[in-house]
């Protein structure tokens, strides 16, 4: 594991870098520090979609997945140190299987929007497909493992389908683009 911090404010940002968790110093702009932010930022969406009421197997899903979050932004704070691996993919691809079951088939795109539970998993589902762009940008750059980028790809699918799961729980059905809509 890396450095913890015993207190907060450190002010050895305040040069415009920061620490990494095997102690190195970059700067807070680099590409990898814009990843480790984009998964932290889905992760504090995740945790506001918790705030919501929900039914418990979908709040147990998505408390791993902070989880998992978590120790996606250490793999990514510790250059070289793994973290997410293929148990974590089986993971994700087994609650889409399981939540997708019951869905009916697409005939249509969807708008985010519905229950207020749902426009959430929707955000954080942006938020994810933001956060595995990051993932790509820094691979160009520097050798990763595909899990993570992997992980977040499949997380954004389970999000997608996690809302309209959340429309279904709510009493709301998805809420659908329309091609042909009356003019206003």
């Amino acid at each position: 594991m890396g450095h913890r911090l015993s207190k907060i404010a450190t002010r050895t940002g305040d040069d415009g870098t920061t620490g990494l968790g095997d102690g190195s110093r970059i700067r807070k702009d680099d590409a990898r520090i814009q990843a480790i932010g984009d998964v932290d930022e889905l992760n504090s969406q995740l945790g506001v979609l918790l705030a919501e009421p929900l039914p418990e197997d979908l709040r147990e899903v998505l408390t791993a997945v902070q989880h998992d979050l978590f120790d996606l932004g250490g793999e990514l704070c510790i250059p070289g140190h793994t973290m997410i691996g293929d148990e974590h993919l089986a993971r994700v691809d087994g609650w889409l299987a399981h939540y997708n079951a019951a869905l009916p088939p697409l005939t249509e795109f969807i708008l985010p929007g519905g229950t207020r539970a749902a426009a959430l998993a929707h955000v954080c589902r942006t938020v994810c497909r933001r956060a595995e762009r990051s993932i790509v940008a820094l691979g160009a750059t520097v050798t990763l493992e595909a899990a993570p980028r992997r992980y977040v790809n499949r997380l954004s699918d389970l999000l997608f389908v996690l809302a309209r799961v959340l429309n279904r729980a709510g009493g709301t059905g998805d809420v659908l683009w329309q091609r042909q809509r009356p003019e206003k």
